[in-house]
């Protein structure tokens, strides 16, 4: 999504992934749907649920040890993926320092990264599982992850040339700030209605999708699904706004996907607390909107219209004539 694809290319391949990958997930969603699909009451879903998400995963994992190694790959320009030939345990410490220290300003996205997960227990737990009982909450989650279809199918538009990509990124920031205020907006309104019984007990409400009162709820968790992917994505296309290495891009990634696992980790901890519904969500309101505007200097300042591959090569043992076109007819026809 961030190192394969050419300048103009990156809202596009994270659509792919992201569908495909939640394609996936609607499967997922739907055989639990249709185990539970006349369970009115809030229970457990069947031991044959886990066992067809074993099944699939190990199918899964199978399927990708046929990825093409990449070094074997080839952009549409003939250009290829910048690595380290010979890496180490050695050269990818010094790499992830020589990453931080050659674009210090990428610290001020580590609180999106943080945040980027951080409302996925509020709105499973303490939406989902504590408003709806057993059907409705397969439902939700299926609609959830349309939601996420149709976000990354939005992230595409990030690749339109209309504007120049430093303008496209500051639009897609001032549109992640809307999005923040209006949606949670809608979100505290819901969540004053209901709370944490004493002694983190779920609440009785069980509603159900036949129920006069489910259109608005479902519609907020929709919007809360949709708004996750729209968050993701744009992470991960201003991170390939710093670079089209595959090395850098690489401890990017990693950066951002090991915040990320630690800032949900803690939010999963707290929530076994049984803290207030009201405390989880004004947590994640705050830290969303604050880390949008921690990320505004660097967004404004530092993204470019184009990197330049010698850039890119700057902490690799990859030299010009390894990774630049060698198609002249390919490169002519692309640009």
């Amino acid at each position: 999504m961030v190192s394969y694809p050419l300048e103009h290319q990156k809202g596009r391949f994270f659509t792919l992934f992201w569908s495909i990958f939640n394609v996936g997930s609607c499967v997922g969603s739907l055989i639990v749907l249709a185990n539970s699909i006349n369970e009115r009451k809030n229970v457990n879903v069947p031991d044959s649920t886990y066992i067809v998400f074993v099944v699939l995963t190990f199918l899964g994992s199978v399927i990708g040890l046929f990825v093409a190694d990449a070094k074997k790959v080839v952009r549409s320009d003939g250009s290829r993926v910048i690595l380290m030939k010979n890496p180490s345990w050695k050269s990818e410490l010094v790499g992830l320092w020589t990453t931080l220290h050659s674009e210090p300003s990428v610290l001020l996205l580590f609180p999106m990264f943080w945040s980027s997960n951080w409302f996925i227990s509020y709105q499973t737990n303490s939406v989902n599982s504590a408003y709806f009982n057993t059907r409705t909450k397969a439902l939700n989650t299926f609609l959830y992850y349309i939601a996420h279809i149709l976000g990354a199918c939005f992230i595409i538009t990030l690749d339109l040339n209309y504007f120049r990509r430093t303008i496209r990124a500051r639009g897609m920031l001032v549109i992640l700030f809307a999005l923040t205020m209006i949606i949670h907006g809608g979100g505290y309104v819901f969540q004053k209605q209901y709370t944490r019984p004493p002694g983190g007990v779920k609440p009785s409400i069980n509603t159900d999708w036949t129920d006069s009162n489910y259109g608005g709820p479902m519609f907020l968790y929709f919007s809360y699904g949709f708004y996750d992917v729209v968050w993701q994505g744009a992470v991960y296309w201003y991170i390939g706004t710093i670079s089209n290495s595959g090395r850098k891009s690489a401890n990017y990634v990693g950066f951002y996907k090991g915040i990320q696992s630690a800032g949900a980790g803690v939010m999963w901890a707290w929530d076994s607390t049984h803290p207030a519904y009201m405390a989880e969500f004004a947590s994640n309101w705050g830290l969303l909107a604050g880390s949008v505007i921690c990320a505004a200097p660097m967004i404004w300042l530092k993204i470019k219209d184009h990197v330049d591959v010698e850039e890119d090569l700057v902490g690799t043992d990859e030299k010009l004539e390894d990774v630049k076109p060698v198609d002249t007819e390919m490169r002519e026809r692309v640009a």
